[in-house]
Formats: structure tokens, sequence, C-alpha cells
């Protein structure tokens, strides 16, 4: 809760026909750095998205055999990254992302909310095999599918309208009937009718529902806020994860002063993607903004990190179907999909529904604790709201990138109070804040001081069974310390 100029709570209202919380207060100056602390924004009143489309769950599936079924259907395990060469998505508004730190002008271009002019939507799938991504539209026009295949390095333009809410997520080792409305063999790549691995839409190429869990999302609401002035956007973790995924911020007229190291989020939680730890970086950058990235994942530890009971496709017993001890000694397969608390379990106390649908009384789970450790950027249970959400001035387009290499990013942490503080100021933001904010996220040696590289696996502690996770500290359990 805000706390007001009056040492007292701030007030909180809920806007019901945009379905957003605002917080309201007085914003104050942080005298350290002249950056103003930032109006607070509103927020999203984030609901279990269970509630909201309905599901299909996938039977599991032993991923060391490459048949489906009894019909010949190979499934093609997924490895490591493909090479591809990607176009330069900023060609899109004819406008390159700023690098230099100064500003000549506050921006003056307002968007016309109003106006038909389409928002570019860029999907590409960096992965090494193909991939075929669902679009979920929840309001606007969408753009004109619901789902299509993805041939490796492959990119596909779209476009929505300015007030489009939805979803993106990535489905993968699909097989389809001829025209796309189920699957290619009466079973299913699943033996239950599903034509995709993951992802899968009833069987459905053009998807009309959402994907099934688990799987890793890109969400968007292009025009939020109060008075429509801002844009919302997240990578979700809420439903499980699949894929890697990254979120690439297309400047407009009217945005280009945002530092590409505020917008440019990833989440790659997969292994065979990471590159060496570092506390900055310019993969979804450039080198005048490096990017805040997550410092203490390795291959070898983000393989691992999905709780044992939360796999989706867990490897085969070993000898006679009994797991030797510790069960992190078993390897893991390279694709190794990770289904949510609340997927796996529907219950009130990991959905954040019933009587636990309240940030006070609905906690982070193992799960929670363990996606955040690997994507500190992306939400991990449905009140990760403060960590999780990027707001930006209305404006601009976007690429959603799948399977790209690098590392998670871990910009809300180091820089929250900075976007915050640009997003307040919607299309017209104080100069002198711009300033100062581009100034500072410039400033690598600031991200490395309060960003620094950490001792391997050290935000989260991977546990198995009943081991409980301890983040950044380590914990005795019957006499062993993890």
């Amino acid at each position: 809760m805000v706390q007001g100029a009056d040492g007292g709570r701030a007030c909180c209202r809920q806007n019901r026909a945009t379905g957003t919380m605002a917080v309201t207060g007085p914003a104050k100056t942080n005298q350290a750095n002249g950056i103003p602390d930032p109006a607070p924004s509103p927020l999203r009143k984030r609901k279990h998205r269970g509630q909201r489309l309905k599901r299909l769950m996938l039977a599991p599936l032993t991923l060391f055999g490459g048949k489906a079924s009894a019909e010949e259907i190979t499934i093609t395990v997924y490895g490591g990254p493909g090479n591809i060469s990607r176009p330069d998505p900023s060609t899109v508004f004819n406008n390159t992302v700023a690098t230099s730190a100064a500003v000549t002008s506050s921006p003056q271009t307002e968007p016309d909310l109003n106006s038909p002019t389409p928002i570019p939507l860029l999907v590409t799938n960096n992965c090494g095999e193909t991939i075929w991504p669902g679009i979920g539209t929840q309001n606007g026009i969408g753009p004109g599918t619901g789902g299509f295949e993805l041939a490796p390095g492959a990119s596909k333009q779209m476009y929505v309208s300015p007030d489009w809410q939805g979803r993106v997520w990535g489905r993968t080792n699909c097989s389809f009937n001829a025209d796309g409305t189920g699957p290619s063999n009466l079973n299913g790549v699943n033996g239950a009718g599903a034509a995709c691995l993951t992802g899968d839409c009833f069987a459905q190429l053009d998807c009309q529902f959402t994907g099934a869990v688990p799987v890793t999302l890109a969400e968007f609401n292009l025009i939020g806020g109060m008075d429509g002035k801002q844009t919302f956007y997240d990578i979700s973790l809420v439903d499980g994860y699949n894929i890697p995924l990254a979120i690439i911020y297309i400047p407009a007229k009217n945005t280009s002063w945002i530092p590409p190291n505020l917008t440019n989020a990833a989440c790659i939680a997969s292994n065979g993607y990471l590159s060496e730890p570092s506390s900055t970086g310019t993969f979804f950058s450039n080198a005048s903004f490096p990017i805040p990235l997550e410092t203490a994942q390795t291959n070898p530890t983000v393989a691992r990190w999905c709780p044992w009971d939360l796999q989706k496709y867990p490897p085969s017993k070993p000898g006679s179907g009994i797991y030797p001890y510790p069960d992190d000694k078993i390897e893991r397969p390279i694709f190794d999909p990770c289904l949510s608390a609340c997927s796996k379990t529907q219950a009130p106390q990991d959905c954040c529904t019933g009587d636990y649908n309240q940030p006070e009384s609905c906690r982070p789970s193992l799960y929670s604790e363990m996606a955040k450790a690997v994507c500190p950027d992306a939400y991990s249970y449905a009140f990760d709201d403060q960590t999780s959400t990027f707001i930006i001035p209305t404006g601009g387009g976007w690429e959603v990138r799948f399977c790209p290499v690098g590392r998670s990013t871990n910009i809300l942490e180091v820089f929250g109070k900075e976007l915050r503080s640009l997003a307040s100021g919607g299309w017209h933001p104080d100069k002198g804040v711009v300033e100062r904010v581009r100034e500072r996220v410039g400033n690598k040696s600031y991200i490395e001081s309060v960003n620094p590289v950490r001792a391997e696996g050290s935000r989260g502690v991977r546990v198995e069974g009943w081991v409980l996770v301890m983040v950044g500290l380590g914990v005795v359990v019957g006499g062993m310390v993890f």
C-alpha cells in the first residue's frame, strides 16, 4: 500500500470498466539523483486465468521414444537454439532505436487513439525447430489469425488494432491434418487427441481458445491506465513454462526517447540458451543502454529449476520404477516443460482464488520462487504485479521472439523506479526527468554495482520433493546444507 503525504494510506480504487486498480498519491523527488518518485501507476487486477478460458489438459507422454502413438508421428525433442538472420523490426516504423543519452526536446507527438493505423506485431522463431505460435485476442481487433506454422529462423509480420488486448504463446511438436482442424491421426501426439505437445488449443491450427498448460505467455494491453495512455505488457509463467520468450519493443515517433534497456524483457529458462553470467548485456538492447541481466543461473541450473513433481513430462523411472535419492541425480530431458503450482493442483492457495483472492493471503509457492529465480522479470503467480508488469506510454509496436539466446532480464528490479517515472509522465514527460533517467540507465558501472554477478544458482535453491526452497540463503535439512 502506498503511503500518502500525511503518512496515512493512499486511496485505492478499482476502475471496473478498464479492469485496473488505480493508486493515487503525491509524487516525491529522490534528492540523490533528481528523479522524481513516480506517481503510482494503475495496476491490473489479476484473476486466475483458469476462470477466463477453458483449457485442454494433456496426458503425460514420455519424450524419449519418438513415436506419439501406434501411428507413425515423429516427435522432435527441443534442443539448442537455431542460428537465424532476423529482420530489423525497427524498420516497421522507419524509426531506429535511439542510442544517444542527449535529449534535445520533450516528445510532442501524441498518437491518435481513434486512428485506424494498425500496430505492428512481429513474431520470430529463433528456435532450432519449427514452432506453431498461438495468438489469443481478448479485446480489439487481432491479427486475423489465431495460429500458424513458423519455421526456424522465420518471422511473421502482422498488425493489431491500437486497443488490442491479447496474448501470444508458442506451441511445440505439432502434427495437424491437412486443413488444420485436428491432429494428423485419431489419437493425436499425446494419445488424447491433441495436435501439439505443449500449448495445444483443442487441436486447431487457428486457435479459438488459449493454449493448454504449461505455456510461456507474452501478454499485452495496448491501451491501459485510467485514460488509455499507457501500455501494459508482461511475460507470464503463471500458466507454466515451455520455451524461452522475449518481448522486444519497436518504438514509435512519440516513444523513441525510451531507452531499450527499460522495455525489452526476456525469460530464458531452458538448457542450451544461456550465455555466461553477466550483470549487463546487449542481447536485447545496445552498448549505449546495457540491459540488466539475471546473474546467477547457468545452463546446468536452469536444466533443473522446475520442481520435480511439476515436470509435465518427467524422465522415465530407472530400475524397476524406483527413483534413487535425491531425485535431482536423474538426468532430465532437454525439453522439460514445467507446470505451475496452480495449473497442477487447481488449489485456491496456489491459484489465488476463494479465500486466497488477496495479495495478503496468497503467497508465492515453491514454483513461484523458482520461476522468479530464473526469470526475474516474469509473472510467477497472480499477485506478482509490482515486479512483473511493464508500463510505458502508448505507442509503438512489438516483437515476440521465441528461443532468444542470452540471459533472462532483470529490468524491473534494477530500473523499476525509472520506468515508472517515465510511464507516469505519459506522452509529455518532463524533459529533465527524461534526461536524468537516460543518464542513469546508460551507466554500466551503476548497473553492475546494484546487479552484481552472484554465485551459481544463488538467486534460488532448486529443491526436490520435501526440501523447502530458500532464496538467497542456505537451508539446513537433515543435517545437510543446501
